[in-house]
């Protein structure tokens, strides 16, 4: 099984836009056969979170993951066909893909809390196995740790599958609850003023040890699994 990261490019869209992706568009995908998919937009639920970072013009308004027995397989190529007649831009990656933390999903519904998407760039003075000891090994404990997380998701980006898509090197998905949108004390689960910077603190030194605290973009969305590829009977 592989897992397919794409990136819908285009300006803040409204909620109507939101639906379509997560609704019709969501639909035809399925259509195809793909073993998984999720859907991620941002809409009118996290809009106006304070979490958003932006680097890309224009900027990210969903993401879709889709799992799949082959990533250059027809399926793929018939999906990013479909997508990219919905957005102004769009970019696809093959991903490897490690679950920290499940997101509590409810198939077809909204999963509670709000996901926040990190795309991320390794700096050019660190190589990539340490890049990645410090992101996978040496960071994700002090991330649980220091906030209010329901769910984390990390993919590393093994190649790009479109034409001039942008660099980037890991997509992070986490859930926080939904009153972290516009709420530190919520996004960091802090008791107080003195626990929130204390939180805040040990997480931007954990980042800034990968190079997470620049050239990121940060994606607030309301996920969405609409098919699961790991379904046991």
């Amino acid at each position: 099984m592989e897992k397919v990261v794409v990136l819908l490019r285009a300006e803040p869209p409204d909620d109507q836009w939101c639906e379509r992706i997560r609704g019709p568009v969501a639909d035809e995908l399925l259509e195809l056969g793909i073993a998984g998919l999720a859907v991620n937009v941002r809409d009118g639920a996290v809009r106006d979170s304070l979490m958003t970072l932006t680097t890309l013009a224009p900027p990210v308004a969903a993401v879709v993951s889709i799992w799949t027995q082959q990533s250059y397989g027809a399926q793929v190529a018939a999906a990013i066909e479909l997508l990219s007649g919905h957005c102004e831009q769009l970019a696809a990656y093959l991903v490897t893909e490690s679950v920290p933390i499940a997101p509590p999903d409810r198939l077809g519904e909204r999963t509670p809390g709000f996901a926040n998407v990190a795309l991320l760039r390794r700096p050019p003075e660190l190589d990539r196995p340490t890049w990645l000891t410090r992101w996978q090994v040496d960071h994700t404990p002090v991330a649980i740790e220091t906030q209010a997380t329901s769910g984390y998701t990390q993919n590393v980006v093994v190649r790009a599958l479109t034409p001039d898509a942008p660099a980037i090197d890991g997509i992070v998905e986490e859930l926080f609850p939904d009153a972290a949108t516009t709420d530190l004390h919520a996004f960091f689960g802090a008791a107080d003023d003195a626990d929130l910077h204390d939180r805040m603190t040990r997480m931007v030194a954990s980042t800034s040890a990968f190079g997470a605290t620049d050239n990121i973009d940060t994606v607030p969305t309301s996920r969405y699994l609409l098919r699961s590829a790991f379904t046991t009977s």
